[in-house]
């Protein structure tokens, strides 16, 4: 049997989805396949790694478009090529991205001074404040943060209550400042 036939046969077992055959193609052919992907320096082993197991799935699969067996080779180095420049792309792509993020939010904070930041945060502060129903959790809230002369327990002896009571009041409406306070923050990074 000649190499070409031994061939023919290896992929024609690769064809009819043969374990063996998939493993000896693999075996025989990953080596030359890692080397050619060594070429993009800029891809870490790992993802050189990741990259000769989609190549050979994506090998196996196609296979049945393969002409000749005698092209095989050539066809996987092809795959093996293509595959990691678009890793490559895809690499270069996310690192842009990610540059233009860091810079965007750079050049965003930039943009308002800390006086004016700091009046908006005071502001959605008041407004959330407006917004709360009447009631215990406002009154605590208004004693706490706008009047200001009151620590926790004399607001909680004020009104009745356990220091813990007026503690968890508080603590619900940070929460609610913070979460305010992060949508506002990125509302205004996406505002033209």
């Amino acid at each position: 049997m000649t190499d070409r036939e031994a061939l023919a046969r290896l992929l024609d077992g690769v064809k009819r989805g043969e374990e063996a055959a998939c493993r000896q193609v693999y075996l025989t052919w990953r080596p030359g396949v890692l080397r050619l992907l060594e070429g993009f320096a800029q891809l870490d082993s790992d993802e050189r790694e990741d990259l000769v197991q989609e190549i050979f799935t994506r090998a196996f699969r196609a296979i049945g478009n393969l002409k000749s067996p005698e092209t095989f080779e050539g066809w996987l180095y092809s795959i093996a090529r293509n595959r990691g420049l678009s890793a490559l792309a895809r690499k270069g792509t996310r690192r842009e991205v990610n540059e233009r993020y860091a810079q965007e939010q750079n050049d965003s904070a930039e943009l308002i001074p800390d006086s004016v930041r700091a009046e908006l945060d005071i502001e959605v502060v008041r407004g959330l404040i407006a917004g709360l129903p009447e009631g215990p959790e406002k009154e605590t809230v208004r004693l706490f943060y706008v009047e200001g002369e009151l620590s926790a327990r004399e607001i909680a002896e004020k009104m009745g209550v356990g220091k813990s009571a007026v503690t968890m009041r508080l603590e619900r409406f940070r929460a609610r400042v913070r979460r305010q306070l992060m949508l506002d923050v990125l509302n205004r990074r996406w505002e033209p």
